[in-house]
């Protein structure tokens, strides 16, 4: 009888364990597919539409490459639509926008991504009312805020302008890095800090951090610290791409220490002067590359881009 009682309460458990909602939890290293997203759409001023687009690598270490043609496209119309062929891991919100006219009515427009182990996904675009965005949604639906809430300061957030000093086509060598300089003006708003928690950054003592890193989930979507930060990372481009000093993670890395704005840990770094921010890129191989740089200030975000032609 006792076995059996062990045995049953050994089952149990590993019921438990292995439910759906476990298996759900399930994550790799490497070898899984990118799922495209389509994240939403919002008006132009000028009376034509942006589509909104992200991705979720399955991944938690491989950088997949999936250069534009019959693995990486969109119809109808042009299959390159300035979308990324360089997908870094787990989930990226809003990467990227594909503006569409003024009467593009009741059309999909659709993105298809076949990775290396085969796997083929697509994302549907459409104007439908339910997928409308705004500046609240998108602070909402990357961490900044807390689901369903906002206040006037949130509401009187305008996203950070990052503007590139100097050639946005550049030249280099392999294995010689080049310089990027980027000023960022932003409006301060909001406040460095997590949701929910005091906004200051005084350090903790080694019990307070274990406190925040084993406490449970508190909210039902993704967390994120506010503050500014500056993101240079591939978009595009046939080799890999070595930036110092290290760069903030643009994607959700929510382990602690992790240098990413999801993490337990993360603090924004200090705003250099006049907000210039100053990075070197080194390439592997040559090559056309396009560097991807994201201003961040916790809810809203605000991109620029480079290409550099890389000689051997």
């Amino acid at each position: 009888m006792k076995k059996y009682f062990a045995n049953s309460v050994g089952l149990l458990l590993l019921l438990v364990l292995v439910s759906p909602t476990a298996l759900a939890q399930l994550s790799y290293r490497k070898g899984q597919h990118v799922e495209p997203a389509y994240e939403g759409w919002r008006e132009n001023a000028d009376g034509t539409f942006s589509f909104l687009f992200g991705y979720f690598n399955e991944n938690w270490e491989e950088q997949i490459d999936i250069p534009v043609g019959e693995n990486n496209y969109f119809s109808p119309g042009e299959a390159d639509q300035g979308q990324p062929t360089y997908f870094l891991p787990r989930r990226n919100r809003f990467t990227f926008e594909v503006r569409v006219p003024a009467d593009w009515g009741d059309q999909e427009l659709v993105w298809t991504l076949t990775s290396p182990n085969g796997v083929t996904r697509k994302a549907y675009a459409t104007l439908a009312t339910d997928y409308t965005v705004d500046n609240i949604i998108i602070a909402s639906e990357t961490g900044s805020l807390g689901a369903g809430t906002s206040s006037p300061e949130s509401r009187a957030n305008t996203p950070p302008d990052p503007r590139l000093l100097g050639d946005t086509v550049r030249t280099a060598r392999v294995g010689e890095p080049i310089v990027i300089r980027t000023q960022v003006v932003d409006d301060g708003i909001p406040k460095p800090g997590r949701v929910g928690s005091s906004t200051s950054f005084e350090p903790k003592s080694r019990e307070e951090w274990m406190k925040d890193v084993l406490r449970p989930p508190q909210r039902s979507t993704v967390g994120k610290v506010n503050g500014l930060y500056l993101s240079w990372n591939k978009y595009r481009g046939p080799g890999e791409v070595s930036f110092s000093p290290e760069q903030v993670k643009p994607w959700e890395d929510t382990r602690a220490s992790a240098n990413s704005p999801w993490g337990a840990l993360w603090a924004p770094p200090p705003i250099p002067e006049a907000g210039v921010y100053e990075v070197t890129a080194t390439f592997s191989e040559p090559g056309t590359y396009t560097l991807w740089g994201r201003a961040d200030d916790g809810g809203l975000y605000g991109d620029t881009y480079i290409t550099v032609n890389v000689s051997p």
